[in-house]
C-alpha cells in the first residue's frame, strides 16, 4: 500500500505533459491558386519547426492543422468551423485572401479568435472586427508608390486590370484617386474572378495604349495577360500588386517576365543582409525544402515568427482570449529588420512596401 501512495502522490506532483499548441489555417492547397496556399503554409511551418526544434514554447509545441479550400469561399466557411471547434485552434493564421478571410469572420466573432495575418491588403478584411491582425501594407499603400513612381518618370497612361468584385473595383478607385495628382484618369478593365483571361480582355487593354498596366489579380489571369500583349507584339510596362504573388508570378511568366514588376509587402528573399530574412531562409532549409524561398513563404514565416512573439507574452495559460490580449498589447516589435506596432485599438501593424522586378529565371530582385 505504501509503495501504491508513493506511486500516486510521485504521479501527482509530476508536470503535466504540455500539450499542441494548434494554429488553425484554411487554403488553396489545390486548385488554381495551390501554389500561393502552399507557400504561405510552407513558409509557416518551417518557421513552426524551428521553434520547435529549439524546445518549442514554454505551453506546448506548436501544431500547424491546415485544411485545402481550393479557392472556394464556401469550404473556406467550413473549415474554420472545423478548425475552431474541432480542432480548437488557438488562433487562425494565413488565410490566402480577402475573398477567402470574410467567410471566416463570423466564426471568428462568436469565437474570439485571434485572426493573424490574411494575405491580403484589401480594406475590407481591417473593418471586420477586433480579432483581425494584419502584418503587411494596404493595398491603397501598394498602390501610392507604384502610381507615383510611375507618374514622376512620367509614365501617367494607366491602364487597370482588376476584379469585378468589391476589393477589385476599391483598387481601380485607389488607383484613380493617386493619377488625380498627375491631372490623369486610368481605364478600367475588369474581369470575372477564377476566370481565365478572354480575347475581348486583351482587345480591351490593347484599345488603351497603356504606358503602364497596373494588374490587381491572382498570378493566373495576370501572367495569361502578359504573355498575350507580348504574343500580340502590344507589350507596356507592367505591375502588378503582391497580391498575384511575387515568385508566383515570375515562375508562371517565365522568359516573358521581362518588364514586369511588382510591389512586394516584405524584402526579397535576396535581402540576407537583414537578420529575418536570413533567419527564415536557414529556417526554410532546415525544413528540408529544396525550391529556393519565395516572397510569399517569406512573408508567411515573417508573420508566424510575430505570431510566436505574441504566444511567448501571453503568460502561462495560452488561450485564444490570453494570446488576443497579447497581440493586441505587443506594441512596437521589431522581428529582425521588419518592424510591425500593434495597439489596443489598431491592429494592422505592417508598413513596408518596395518595388521588385522579376526575372525570366523566376527570381525576384529588389
Amino acid at each position: 500500500m505504501r509503495s501504491l501512495a508513493c506511486l500516486l502522490l510521485a504521479v501527482a506532483a509530476a508536470p503535466a505533459l504540455a500539450q499542441d499548441i494548434v494554429v488553425g489555417q484554411s487554403a488553396p492547397l489545390t486548385g488554381g491558386n495551390a501554389e500561393l496556399g502552399n507557400d504561405i503554409r510552407n513558409g509557416a511551418l518551417a518557421y513552426f519547426r524551428k521553434v520547435n526544434e529549439a524546445g518549442g514554447l514554454p505551453q506546448g509545441k506548436l501544431k500547424l492543422v491546415t485544411l485545402d479550400d481550393r479557392n472556394d469561399t464556401k469550404l473556406s466557411a467550413e473549415n474554420t468551423q472545423k478548425l475552431v471547434n474541432e480542432q480548437h485552434a488557438v488562433a487562425l493564421f494565413g488565410y490566402a485572401s480577402s475573398t477567402l478571410s470574410i467567410p471566416a469572420m463570423p466564426t471568428v466573432l462568436e469565437n474570439k479568435v485571434p485572426f493573424f495575418a490574411p494575405f491580403t491588403g484589401a480594406d475590407t478584411i481591417r473593418k471586420q472586427n477586433d480579432y483581425v491582425y494584419t502584418v503587411r501594407s494596404t493595398y491603397a499603400d501598394e498602390i501610392e508608390k507604384i502610381i507615383n513612381f510611375w507618374g514622376n518618370l512620367g509614365n501617367t497612361r494607366v491602364t487597370v486590370l482588376h476584379y469585378d468584385d468589391t476589393v477589385g473595383k476599391q483598387n481601380f478607385e485607389t488607383v484613380a484617386a493617386v493619377l488625380k495628382k498627375f491631372d490623369r484618369q486610368p481605364v478600367s478593365v475588369a474581369i470575372k474572378r477564377n476566370a481565365d483571361i478572354t480575347e475581348q480582355n486583351v482587345k480591351d487593354v490593347m484599345a488603351t495604349s497603356p504606358q503602364v498596366l497596373v494588374v490587381t489579380t491572382l498570378y493566373a489571369p495576370a501572367a495569361q495577360m502578359v504573355k498575350k500583349l507580348k504574343a500580340a507584339n502590344r507589350a507596356t510596362l507592367v505591375t502588378s500588386l503582391s497580391f498575384a504573388g511575387a515568385s508566383q508570378l515570375a515562375k508562371a511568366l517565365g522568359p516573358d517576365a521581362s518588364g514586369v514588376s511588382v510591389s512586394i509587402t516584405v524584402p526579397t528573399p535576396r535581402s540576407k543582409t537583414v537578420p529575418v530574412v536570413r533567419e527564415c531562409d536557414d529556417a526554410w532549409t532546415a525544413a528540408g525544402q529544396k525550391e529556393p524561398m519565395s516572397v510569399t513563404a517569406l512573408e508567411s514565416c515573417i508573420a508566424a515568427k510575430v505570431l510566436v512573439e505574441g504566444m511567448k507574452r501571453a503568460g502561462s495559460q495560452l488561450t485564444r482570449a490570453t494570446l488576443h490580449r497579447s497581440l493586441s498589447g505587443l506594441g512596437r516589435y521589431d522581428a529582425g529588420g521588419y518592424v510591425v506596432d500593434f495597439k489596443p485599438n489598431f491592429r494592422h501593424g505592417g508598413t513596408y512596401v518596395g518595388m521588385a522586378l522579376l526575372k525570366p529565371n523566376g527570381e525576384v530582385r529588389d
